[in-house]
This record gives structure tokens, sequence and C-alpha cells, in this order.
């Protein structure tokens, strides 16, 4: 029963992905983009409001900080999303996505002093080669003369820009509850979006991009991450983040049946090797812990 909340949670993400593909046909990403955190939100604020008030003294020293993780990790990252959709697929969307852990680990070498396993290294190898593979169509020498897409190359800088996120909130140690820093950074995230949504073409809510608005809002961002919590909580960080590897199945499955993405071995083959360096990195770490503790 616990494992329902990290695979409800990769589920969901993976529906996101396939939002953000079909989003594009019927709202301008920056207008999508700001819809998002403005009704999440919205429907956070009941719960949560309280709290940040009460607890605002504590909250206040750390408003330049929250800010700046708001505008890496929910406008700058999923704008950037959100502009890729037209010229990359849903699965491509999600297999680049999947780099954001290992990514971290490198990150996390200047900003958290940890140190590289050679497994790391060799994960990260891997998974770029699959990566290489996947992006080049199975032809790297192509990729080289031609460059790659311009969706897969934002989707590589909103990883990065992800990762970059997630090193910073360990690295800034906030005596916060996970809610009252999601809450914080999406009022945040609201008002840096609002330029967005002014400059933007199609900004009225119809009936098609509705359902698209309400996913991202609800389920993607307020629903998942607490299910994402509950995960950890109960089945701890390590266990719960191998979940994030079922993520670009999920919506390749997804991507084939609602937007007819076809899977070609080059595919299959290039994604297996990126999931693989993941998963290496990511065993190493749960392996290199382990020690600690019982030492």
């Amino acid at each position: 029963m616990i494992y329902l909340f990290p695979l409800l949670t990769v589920s969901i993400w993976a529906g996101n992905a396939i939002v953000n593909k079909l989003s594009y046909s019927v709202i301008d990403p920056g207008a999508i983009a700001f819809y998002r955190w403005f009704f999440a939100m919205l429907a956070l604020t009941p719960f949560v409001i309280t709290s940040v008030i009460r607890q605002w003294s504590v909250i206040q020293p750390y408003l330049s900080k929250l800010a700046l993780l708001a505008f890496l990790g929910m406008v700058l990252n999923q704008s950037l999303g959100y502009f890729a959709a037209p010229t990359t697929t849903a699965t491509n969307m999600a297999l680049i996505m999947s780099l954001v852990p290992l990514m971290s680990m490198f990150l996390s070498v200047p900003l958290l002093k940890q140190k590289l396993s050679p497994l790391a290294m060799v994960g990260a190898v891997l998974s770029l080669g699959g990566l290489v593979l996947m992006l080049s169509h199975g032809e790297p020498s192509q990729l080289l003369s031609q460059g790659m897409s311009q969706g897969d190359a934002l989707l590589l800088l909103a990883a990065f820009v992800y990762a970059l996120y997630c090193v910073l909130i360990k690295r800034w140690d906030m005596p916060l509850s996970n809610w009252q820093s999601v809450y914080v950074q999406g009022m945040f995230a609201v008002l840096f979006l609002l330029p967005m949504l002014f400059t933007s073409q199609r900004t009225g809510i119809t009936g098609e991009s509705l359902p698209l608005i309400l996913f991202a809002a609800i389920p993607a961002s307020v629903i998942a991450p607490w299910c994402w919590m509950k995960a950890i909580k109960m089945l701890g960080a390590d266990k719960t983040a191998m979940f994030m590897n079922l993520m670009p199945v999920i919506t390749a499955i997804i991507a084939s049946v609602l937007l007819n993405e076809q899977l070609e071995a080059v595919h299959l083959i290039g994604g297996g090797m990126v999931l693989c360096g993941v998963a290496v990195a990511q065993l190493r770490l749960k392996a290199r812990r382990s020690k600690l503790v019982t030492a």
C-alpha cells in the first residue's frame, strides 16, 4: 500500500509531460505557467496560510532564498518545459528530466562539498552516451553537425536548473515545513510570472485549456508533492528516488496512446542507457549511506 504514494506521484508527473505537450496548441506557455501556480496557491491557501502567518517571523529572514528557489524551480524550470513542447516529444521530456538526480550529484560537489564515487562517473558516462544516442536518432555525427532540437536543448537547461534548485534546497536548510516553503515559493512564482502572462497572446482560459491548467495546478503541483513527501517519510529518500526511473516508461506508454508517439529501437536503447546510468549512481549513493549508518 505504501508504494502507491511514489507510484501515484510519478504517474501524475508523467501525465504532466503529456499536458505540456498538449498545451502549446491551445494556450501560450507564459499563460499556463502563471495559471498553474495561481490556481495551485488558491487551492493551498485555506490549508497553509494560517501556518505561514503564525510563523512569519521565522520565514521572513529566508525570503530572498525562497524567492530565488521559486524563480529556479517554479518559474524558469517549468516555463522552459512549456516553451520546449512544440519542438520535442513527451517521451524526450521525461527522459531528459530523468537526468536531474545525476546532475544534482555533480552540482553537489562544489555546492555541498560532496565527493563523487567512481560508479557515479560510470553512471554519468552511460547516461550521456544514451542521451546522445537518443537525441541523434542513432547518428551521433549528425548531432555534432546539426545540433539538437530547440526543445531538447531547452529541456537540458530545465533539467540543470531543477538540479540546481534541488541542491540549493539541501544547502539552505531552512527551519520551515515543506508546505510553508512550497507556499511562499508559489506566491513568489505567481508574482514573477505576471509579466509573462501580460506579454502572452493566448491568455484566455478556454474549454480546451482549462482541464490542462487544472491538472498542472492541482494533481501535478499539490497532490503529487504531498504523495512524494508521504513516500519519503514512509520509505526513505533513497527508495523513493528510485521510483523516478519509472516516469519515462509511464510517459512513453501514455504518449504512445494519446499522442501517437512512436518508439523506435534507438529510443529504447538510448533511454535504457540513461536510466541505467542514473540508477548506477543512485545505487552507489545508497550503498555509501548504508556503510555510514553501520560504521
